[in-house]
């Protein structure tokens, strides 16, 4: 037996496959000794998880002596291979699949060189090195570059950077409908463009004088802009706080656009509550 292939029962479920595919794709294959079709794909699964080498593991489960974890996760026939990423099935199949079919559903699940790169990439985003960012992001471009991810995440950087010019470019290079990103993006863009001059204009505008609502909502824009969405609508919220009368009630109208940006949320919901109070 590889070692990355192992017998899993209900004890051991929660460590080998939850767990477990926190930190790779799990495959699980529910089997049973009768099942003749489960012993022309357990060899498949196996070689192929010894020469995968480790980017996944396969964990096999005796849907007989495991019948509480065959019910909980609706195997009603076998071999059921369910595959696993961050404690969740994310795909399966039923049946025998010849070697190539087997093959073609590991390569879904298994991240491509570019994406172990984006995969840095944002690690290195958050830890605020955007420089980093866009060099293993242009790696990542330079092994795929067709690969759609790639120009999304490279034009997030952009806009934390506030190279709008640069982002548009690359979010225009992507169809509308091949990823969700494309609108969020667009919408950033949009609030980036309603700013206007540089974040740290705007805010000594603001400190030297507090009623300063065109420079408020200027600041906003560019906060959301740049993906600091909760300073930027602070600032929204104050000038509804304010003068609601201002800019024919732009205030609360932006922040109304924001909720619609982010989409829902415990963010959102927070601040749909201080707008409430905020009119009240």
């Amino acid at each position: 037996m590889s070692e990355h292939a192992l017998d899993v029962g209900l004890a051991d479920f929660a460590q080998h496959v939850l767990e477990e595919s926190k930190r790779r794709p799990v495959v699980v294959d529910f089997w049973a000794p009768w099942c003749g079709p489960c012993k022309s794909l357990k060899p498949i699964l196996e070689k192929l998880a010894a020469e995968y080498g480790g980017k996944f593991l396969l964990a096999k489960i005796n849907s007989d002596e495991n019948q509480e974890l065959a019910a909980r996760y609706g195997v009603r026939g076998i071999p059921s291979v369910k595959a696993f990423i961050g404690g969740e099935p994310v795909d399966e199949f039923s049946g025998a699949l010849p070697e190539p079919e087997v093959r073609a559903f590991l390569d879904r699940l298994i991240p491509s060189p570019a994406d172990e790169l984006r995969q840095q990439a944002d690690a290195a985003r958050m830890a605020g090195d955007l420089a980093g960012a866009l060099e293993l992001l242009a790696e990542a471009s330079r092994l795929d570059p067709g690969h759609i991810g790639v120009r999304l995440d490279a034009a997030e950087v952009m806009l934390d950077l506030g190279e709008a010019d640069e982002a548009t470019r690359l979010v225009g290079s992507v169809p509308d409908d091949a990823d969700p990103r494309v609108a969020q993006l667009k919408a950033r863009l949009q609030f980036m463009g309603a700013a206007g001059e540089d974040e740290a204009a705007l805010a000594a505008r603001v400190e030297a004088n507090a009623d300063d609502l065109d420079a408020r909502l200027k600041l906003a824009n560019l906060l959301v802009a740049a993906g600091r969405y909760e300073a930027g609508m602070d600032q929204l919220l104050e000038i509804v706080r304010r003068d609601r009368s201002f800019g024919d009630d732009i205030g609360r109208k932006t922040l109304l656009s924001v909720f619609n940006l982010l989409g829902g949320g415990e963010v959102v919901s927070r601040y749909r509550r201080m707008l409430a109070s905020a009119l009240n």
